[in-house]
């Protein structure tokens, strides 16, 4: 009898082939390889990246206490009920002692653990300032690669910085509540300009409708007004609403052609290729201490050199390609 090879042992090309076969098991694994970064990572996605380009990939973000995560919940409950597949990446503040996932509304979910059309994955925002973890872009590739249909991102509750979302997906949804002065403070600091869908959730509160006209007001105000957004009511809660949500994603995602999902994938591999260059220099600069870095750090220290010219010249040295 055959006996079925140990996880630590399998390859890449392993791995991802129980990914695309929709194993469970294998996609924890992959996703948390992926976070961890380095050489085994770059290889997964490498054997996985042929099997991406199938997802649709939805954003929902909003400032702090809007509802996201009730919302994305019963959104789950209607995709599913359409028999369509769906995983949730739900970025959460990092831990400040583990550094991991602090879960926080993520048991608003627990209702669809046991679906095995539904996989939930919490990750550690990581400190980053747009609302979404470093690798959650590599996340959304393997669950793209799993066969998973959509793939909802949920921003953690970080306001009015939550735009980094429009580079991981292809439909952004912003969501605000009735009678929070910061939430639409956030919406006039830019967090509208990103909305492809905008929702007024706890729409049951008094002040829902004056929300909504502050909002239609605002939109006249976006840099392209003539586009048409979206604006709904829902109550997350009662699931009022959330087919209507479901239908404007599916309507924004039949707007956006092809030629505009391969601008924004283009987008989020740019902004890939950036955080790992960055990463890659930032180590060996660290692990580099050479004379022509020296001699740019003293200069830079005295006032001679400006960072960006210090910077220029570094790439263009093999300064930082030293091991």
């Amino acid at each position: 009898m055959s006996v079925r090879p140990a996880v630590e042992s399998w390859g890449a090309s392993d791995l991802a082939a129980r990914v695309r076969a929709g194993n469970r098991a294998s996609i924890a694994r992959a996703i948390s390889t992926v976070e961890a970064g380095g050489k085994a990572s770059a290889e997964l996605l490498k054997a996985l990246h042929e099997a991406t380009g199938r997802a649709r990939l939805f954003g929902i973000t909003g400032a702090p206490g809007v509802g996201k995560s009730t919302l994305v919940g019963a959104l789950i409950a209607e995709l599913r009920n359409g028999y369509q597949s769906v995983a949730v990446i739900a970025v959460d503040p990092s831990s400040p002692v583990t550094g991991g996932a602090i879960l926080g509304d993520r048991v608003r979910m627990t209702q669809h653990v046991e679906d095995d059309g539904v996989f939930i994955r919490s990750l550690a925002s990581r400190g980053s300032g747009g609302g979404l973890s470093l690798a959650t872009s590599r996340v959304a590739e393997v669950l793209d690669a799993a066969g998973l249909e959509n793939v909802i991102i949920e921003t953690v509750g970080a306001g009015q910085s939550e735009i980094d979302v429009i580079d991981v997906a292809d439909i952004t949804t912003v969501v605000c509540a009735p009678g929070l002065g910061d939430d639409i403070q956030a919406m006039k600091a830019g967090l509208l300009e990103v909305a492809d869908v905008l929702v007024v959730n706890k729409a049951d509160d008094p002040m829902a409708t004056l929300t909504v006209n502050q909002l239609e007001s605002m939109l006249a105000l976006r840099s392209d007004a003539g586009r048409k957004v979206p604006l709904l009511k829902t109550a997350a809660r009662d699931a009022v609403g959330i087919p209507e949500l479901a239908d404007a994603l599916n309507q924004a995602f039949e707007k956006l052609d092809q030629q505009g999902r391969a601008e924004r994938r283009l987008q989020r591999m740019q902004r890939l290729l950036a955080t790992v260059a960055g990463g890659i220099v930032a180590r060996r600069l660290k692990a580099t201490r050479g004379r022509r870095l020296d001699q740019l750090l003293t200069r830079m220290a005295a006032g001679e050199l400006d960072v960006e010219t210090a910077a220029v010249a570094l790439l263009k040295s093999d300064v930082w390609r030293q091991d």
